[in-house]
């Protein structure tokens, strides 16, 4: 056995053989520098205190001279720098958790990356004479992970023949060989030197920048291009396009006309079509669907001219110069920035070749069965609708029924509305009106991880649901997602519709925006997805957007508006009088202009502003149906808890019966 005095531990080690490690009933222990299961020949402690390192662990260097980066060298650490509150590889992208290569540029390795990239550089290639190259046409069971692309380019291992070694690292072969310098004619003053990306350059050719792997660059200059970049293909075909992409240097910049954004150095050019785009734009998808469109769009290299008006585009509402590349929707006049579109996976999947022209989702079901009379006009007036078992009347009349609620949205009625003359029943007549079946394509289901496309969201009503997007509990009617049962009420479903909200408080349109890292001026709450204004700082979270205008309150006797700007500068009126604490004069509130009655948003609706007094709910373990009920004057004992009934109870109808139960004690 031989010993060895190493760095890191304070007793000798002994060198053990595979037969000595197995002897020692210590076949599966890890190393303690790198982390991995060690393997024979390795040290392990002579005081048999648990202290195991591999043999190449144990020979590290203290400090590491790389090829791959020339400027300092990688110095040896015992544990991440402290201002670190994860430390990831700079080649394998994984966590590092022990002893690392450190460099004060930024740079972090695992022990065996460092020396594994080491050993590229200096061209010591032994570890791989004996390693099986794999078929280009192997199809990696892990695509998306770093086991299916090459740890040097971080392209896909399909693309070249490839080593896959025990180790864990997979490399293409030509990546193995590559020259550690080479000239480029897009740079001629310099040689570009193969290296680790330390400064963090983007891609001359391609603009994305890379922090794993390696790249050819000139720090001087700071030109920096992508192995894969650097010697791009001559010729491309790709299904997406029905003509041949040849490659075309560039010393100017261009713009790209698939996409409509710039491009440098590298193009291809089709010269049947008269077209140069980027080599990224030739695969782009012909069809996709949108997680904020209901319709598929088109990917198209322009806009024929009938289309005179300025488009926007949906994801970033900036103007789409049509002149250029676009997915657009012909049917609703919809576009996106190619960009824009293929921002993010979650919210876009490709629509297959095969399923291109299938359209069976996009045939509305209406949700009145049977216009019974109409106006002069063509209108409605009398209808069967297949959620009540009664025919409903339309009317207008808001004065006597301006207290009441629709039960579809549960908000009060307005404007026209159907409603029941043989019981408490109301329909906007939007609400009315609405599809039995939907196409929902904000929506992944439970249990699965990316989006597949606009799923089908049936109308129910007649149940107890709890918002998806809200989260408010209700027993309106809901949009539920026919696979995984999912349920959104009409107030959420009608707001992830539309392009633009207009709000009573604001007199311009409101778009959505992701990733808009504001402050809500409704509530002053920061966010992230917002509806804001194009044209002045005005921004609102989705629960203000969604708050009812009008509302009804046992505080007052009359109905309470939602107020957007202050009644008075007066600090003893910035109370609620519901809690009787202060209120933030800049949020909006709920007010009564004769009473003068103000109160906090979340004071007036409660925990439960979306069910409706009045309705019926069964309860196994009582005999007679219940009644959703909200105390005003009286508050008898609920018959659980012994408290006063001052939230929301049921309570039975039956004579005789004096059951009333807190919703919450059920």
């Amino acid at each position: 056995m031989e010993a060895l005095k190493n760095y890191g531990h304070q007793h000798p080690l002994l060198m053990l053989n595979e037969e000595q490690l197995i002897g020692n009933g210590n076949g599966a222990v890890d190393c303690s520098r790198c982390g991995k299961k060690v393997s024979a020949p390795c040290f392990s402690c002579v005081d048999c205190c648990g202290f195991y390192l591999h043999k190449t662990c144990a020979e590290a260097p203290l400090e590491l001279n790389h090829l791959f980066h020339r400027h300092h060298p990688l110095v040896l650490l015992q544990n991440p720098p402290p201002s670190y509150t994860r430390c990831v590889c700079d080649f394998c992208n994984e966590t590092c958790e022990k002893f690392i290569y450190h460099c004060s540029c930024g740079l972090d390795f695992h022990i065996k990356c460092a020396l594994f990239t080491f050993n590229i550089a200096e061209r010591n290639l032994k570890e791989l004479e004996h390693v099986a190259l794999e078929d280009p046409s192997f199809s990696s069971k892990n695509d998306g992970g770093n086991l299916g692309k090459c740890f040097v380019c971080w392209e896909p291992l399909a693309i070249y023949t490839y080593f896959s070694l025990d180790c864990g690292f997979n490399l293409h072969k030509k990546c193995a060989e590559l020259p550690l310098k080479m000239s480029h004619v897009c740079h001629r003053k310099h040689p570009l030197v193969l290296q680790f990306n330390s400064e963090r350059l983007s891609c001359k050719m391609c603009q994305v920048t890379q922090r794993r792997g390696l790249l050819y660059a000139c720090s001087p200059c700071q030109f920096g291009v992508h192995i894969e970049c650097a010697s791009p293909f001559p010729d491309i075909q790709d299904k997406s396009h029905q003509h041949q992409f040849t490659l075309f240097f560039r010393q100017n910049s261009f713009i790209c006309d698939a996409c409509g954004t710039e491009g440098h150095h590298v193009a291809y050019t089709c010269g049947t079509c008269s077209s140069m785009v980027h080599k990224k734009c030739i695969s782009l998808p012909r069809i996709i669907q949108h997680t904020w469109h209901d319709h598929r769009v088109f990917h198209t290299y322009f806009i024929h001219k009938e289309y005179f008006e300025s488009l926007n585009c949906m994801w970033c509402h900036e103007v789409v110069d049509t002149e250029y590349g676009s997915y657009f929707c012909a049917d609703c006049n919809v576009i996106f920035h190619v960009n824009c579109a293929l921002k993010g996976e979650d919210y876009y999947c490709i629509v297959s070749q095969e399923n291109e022209d299938d359209k069976s989702l996009d045939i509305p079901v209406n949700s009145i069965t049977k216009v019974l009379e109409t106006n002069d006009d063509g209108e409605a007036t009398v209808i069967e609708h297949f959620t009540h078992k009664h025919y409903l009347m339309v009317s207008d009349n808001i004065r006597e029924h301006g207290d009441k609620r629709c039960d579809g949205c549960l908000l009060l009625v307005s404007a026209k509305f159907y409603h029941c003359s043989r019981c408490d029943f109301f329909l906007h007549k939007s609400c009315a009106e609405l599809p039995k079946m939907k196409l929902f394509s904000s929506h992944i289901c439970a249990g699965t991880e990316f989006f597949s496309g606009s799923k089908p969201f049936i109308l129910t009503s007649d149940c107890m649901f709890k918002c998806e997007i809200c989260e408010y509990l209700s027993n309106g009617f809901s949009y539920k997602c026919n696979e995984c049962g999912l349920q959104v009420c009409l107030r959420c479903f009608a707001l992830s519709l539309q392009d633009a909200v207009k709000i009573p408080g604001h007199k311009h349109p409101l778009l959505l925006y992701h990733g808009n890292e504001k402050q809500c001026s409704g509530c002053g709450e920061d966010i992230i997805d917002t509806c804001s204004c194009k044209d002045c700082n005005f921004h609102l979270c989705g629960s203000c957007v969604m708050r009812p205008t009008i509302i009804n309150h046992k505080c007052d006797d009359h109905l309470l508006t939602l107020t957007y700007d202050k009644i008075n500068d007066y600090a003893r009126y910035h109370y609620c009088d519901i809690c009787e604490e202060e209120r933030d004069p800049k949020n909006w509130f709920y007010h009564c202009e004769t009473c003068d009655t103000s109160a906090h948003v979340d004071c007036v609706l409660g925990k439960y502003p979306f069910i409706k007094p009045g309705s019926t709910f069964n309860y196994e373990d009582h005999p007679h149906p219940l009644t959703f009920v909200k105390k005003i004057h009286y508050y008898p004992k609920c018959v659980e808890c012994g408290e006063l009934c001052e939230d929301l109870s049921l309570e039975c109808a039956e004579p005789g019966c004096e059951y009333i139960v807190h919703w919450e004690c059920l």
